[in-house]
Parts: C-alpha cells; structure tokens; sequence
C-alpha cells in the first residue's frame, strides 16, 4: 500500500507542537462576545494541564489530512503519534522539537526555549507575552501568538472551548500556524483526557540512523 505523503512546512511543524481549528491565523476584530479576563484564563488553562491526551486531525493548505494521537506532559514534553503508514513522529523534550521521518531515515531538531512555543510549552513562562485576545465567541476564546521580534517563527492562533470541567475552564481545541511563506497547517483536537500516567519514555523516539535509542 502506498504510504500517504504528509505536506505541511518544517516551521509549521514547530508551531504544530502546542500546540493549537481558527479558519485563519491573522487578525480579527474583537467583538462583544469576549469576556474581560479571557487571556488570563486561556494563559490558566496551559497551566493547569499537568498531562493530556487528544486525538488530531492535521490538514495542510492543500486540504490534506494525516490524524494521529497527542501525549502531553509538563512541563516541555510532547509526542505527535502519527497513524500507522505514516512514517513520522514529532516529539519535544522540553528543549527542542525533534521531527524523525522513517522514511527518509531524517532527523530534524528546533530550540524551542526562546520561542512563542516555548512560551506554551513552559509553565513557568508567561504567554501574554506573545498572545494577543482576538475575536470572540461565546462558547470559546481565540488566541493569536506571535513573535515579533522573530517573524521567521510565523503566526499560530489557539482555539480554547469554555467546559467546565477542563482544567482552567478552557479546553484546548485546535491551533492554526501560519509560517513565514504564508503555509497554512490546521490541526483539530478531540476525544481530550487529563491527569492520567504519562512516563518520561514516552517522549523518546528510536533515531533511524543509528540503532540506539535516544
């Protein structure tokens, strides 16, 4: 069987890691539906996710989609468990988000400290920083994050859905990065779980040029 061909941009796979369905990551009016305090219960609502499992959807900006599972640990861990007959996992040790392509045989890594997504990541560090409240929505809150002092890193915007029984009151529900070359990559979360038992193994990956494992 032909294995299907994942087409999203390197840098949006950056991004991609907490992280975040808005239709476009670009600015929009706020309108009446914000509540005051939004941004620093969406800022709560990262901080309070001690573990988290989620299904996602990926689509790139040609309509493509790759699904897979989501692990989280804080502080700084994530794995992007693609479906089988995808060849790619994307897992972040805190320091830096690793992309390992099978296929290829390909290991890519990013810092990730000093970036907006470290910033998601970290939950000592503060995402006002670089989030901005855009939109509105009384069911849920629209975040846009950016550095501006780094456009190379592009634009993400976070979808967060009120539930009440969500850590924060938010639910993480998707993101949008926009890269630098206006690469479009969504990715929608559902079937969220919290709190459950998540080992550090979990975010080591098998390096395919050479057969230790990292």
């Amino acid at each position: 069987m032909k294995q299907p061909k994942i087409l999203f941009h390197k840098r949006a796979v950056l991004w991609a890691a907490f992280a975040v369905c808005a239709p476009l990551a670009l600015p929009v009016p706020a309108v009446a539906q914000s509540q005051p305090g939004d941004l620093d219960r969406a800022v709560t609502a990262l901080r309070s996710i001690s573990t988290m499992q989620a299904s996602f959807v990926q689509t790139d900006r040609n309509g493509q989609r790759a699904t897979g599972t989501i692990t989280l640990k804080r502080p700084g861990r994530i794995r992007f468990q693609y479906s089988p007959g995808i060849p790619m996992l994307i897992v972040s040790d805190g320091a830096a988000l690793t992309v390992i392509d099978y296929q290829v045989r390909q290991v890519q890594r990013w810092p990730i400290k000093n970036s907006p997504l470290g910033a998601l990541l970290d939950p000592t560090r503060d995402v006002k920083k670089f989030g901005t409240l855009v939109g509105g929505d009384p069911n849920g809150v629209t975040v846009q994050v950016r550095d501006r002092s780094h456009p190379e890193f592009g634009v993400m915007t976070l979808r967060f859905n009120r539930k009440a029984g969500a850590p924060g009151g938010l639910e993480l529900g998707g993101w949008t990065a926009l890269d630098s070359q206006n690469k479009l990559t969504t990715v929608a979360l559902s079937n969220q779980r919290y709190g459950m038992a998540v080992g550090d193994s979990t975010f080591k990956y098998n390096d395919p040029r050479r057969p230790t494992r990292r």
